[in-house]
This record gives C-alpha cells, sequence and structure tokens, in this order.
C-alpha cells in the first residue's frame, strides 16, 4: 500500500466508525417514538382514527427497517405495529398487516430469538392465535402455544409474556390456568420508558381476570 493511501484509509475508517456511533442514538430515539406514538394509537384511539394512526406508524416503521436491517429491536417493533394494525382493521386490510407482522417477527428470530426478553416469540404467538385459521388466514393455535410459551420461558416475570399466554389458556377455556398467567402479569415489574404502555395493558389484564371471576 502506498504510504500516501494509508492516511486516507485511516480517514475512513474513522469516519465510518463516527457515523455509527452517531447513527445509534438516533435509532434509539425514533425507536422510542414509535413506542410512544404506538402506546398512544393502541390504548388512547379508537375506531378510523386508530387504523390511520397504526397505519402512519407501520409505514414509518417499514422505513426504519429497511434502514436498519440487522436490528432485531427494528424489526419486533414493526411486527408489532403491524399486529396491532391487524386486530384494528378488519377484511383483507387485517390478514395484509397480520402476514405483514409475521414476516417481520420471524426475522426478528432469525437474528436475535432472545432479544427484548423474548418478546417476538409472545409477539408471534398472539399473532398465531389471534388471527383466523385456514382456509382465511395462517392461524394455528399448537404454534401459537408453543410460541407462547417459548415467551414465558425467555421473560417468566414479563407484563406480555404472561398476558398473552393467559389470555390464550383463558380463550381455550382452561379458567384456573389462564387467572396464575394473569395475575403473574399483573405483579411484573414496571418497564422503563412505557408508563402508558404498562398502564393500558394492566387495563387488559383487569378486564380478563374480571371475566374469569364472573363465570
Amino acid at each position: 500500500m502506498k504510504p500516501v493511501m494509508r492516511p486516507l484509509l485511516l480517514a475512513a475508517l474513522m469516519l465510518l466508525t463516527a457515523l455509527a456511533v452517531a447513527a445509534e442514538p438516533n435509532l434509539k430515539t425514533r425507536l422510542t417514538d414509535l413506542q410512544q406514538r404506538w402506546a398512544v394509537a393502541n390504548y388512547e384511539m379508537r375506531g378510523q382514527p386508530r387504523i390511520a394512526a397504526l397505519e402512519t406508524l407501520a409505514q414509518s416503521a417499514v422505513r426504519l427497517a429497511a434502514l436498519n436491517p440487522k436490528r432485531v429491536e427494528v424489526w419486533i417493533w414493526s411486527g408489532m405495529i403491524q399486529a396491532t394494525l391487524a386486530s384494528a382493521a378488519t377484511g383483507i386490510n387485517s390478514l395484509n398487516a397480520a402476514t405483514a407482522a409475521r414476516i417481520d417477527l420471524e426475522r426478528a428470530l432469525a437474528i436475535d430469538p432472545k432479544a427484548m426478553d423474548g418478546a417476538a416469540y409472545t409477539q408471534l404467538g398472539a399473532l398465531y392465535y389471534k388471527t383466523p385459521g385456514w382456509p382465511v388466514g395462517f392461524g394455528d393455535r399448537k404454534k401459537a402455544r408453543e410460541l407462547l410459551l417459548k415467551g414465558v420461558k425467555a421473560d417468566p416475570a414479563g407484563i406480555d409474556s404472561n398476558y398473552f399466554y393467559g389470555d390464550f389458556l383463558l380463550e381455550e377455556g382452561q379458567r384456573r390456568e389462564a387467572r396464575v398467567y394473569l395475575l403473574r402479569a399483573q405483579k411484573a415489574p414496571p418497564r422503563p420508558g412505557q408508563v402508558l404502555a404498562d398502564a393500558g395493558r394492566r387495563r387488559d389484564i383487569a378486564k380478563l381476570l374480571a371475566r374469569i371471576h364472573a363465570q
């Protein structure tokens, strides 16, 4: 290598390193923004405004994933947003969002299944029991149970892992077992930076427990 090339190469490497370091906080900020906007749309909005907000969020998540294809957190949040949109939308729009969510969450699992305390397992498991089965959709309750159990194993004290498995068990008619997991979800420690999401999820838990007690 010519002597003059060494300084140029070193300068290029230093620039790439600086750009990578600078991009990291920006990605974290954009993910936090997605999380907060998702919590507002999911827990504080209803009807068409909720669907419109989730559609906008989904588009933002897709763009962020395209810029950061190796970052597992981006795929998890993109999948979660698409899954929420699937539950809010109807007809073919719901199925399209569910399919997009499945693809994103499977990508996340391929990168790092342990990321975010196994959140991809939990979210994908929830998607499989909330989506209609064949011939309408890809729903599969056996697969849902397997994935949800992996989510609980990865995050045994987590609010989402226990909530979704409890919800699934309640749908399966296993009231006593569902109550165990819902109570565990109710006692889950607060998640940093997710005050609104935690409050909304605790309301969900309270509703399911009330259903169990009323039966």
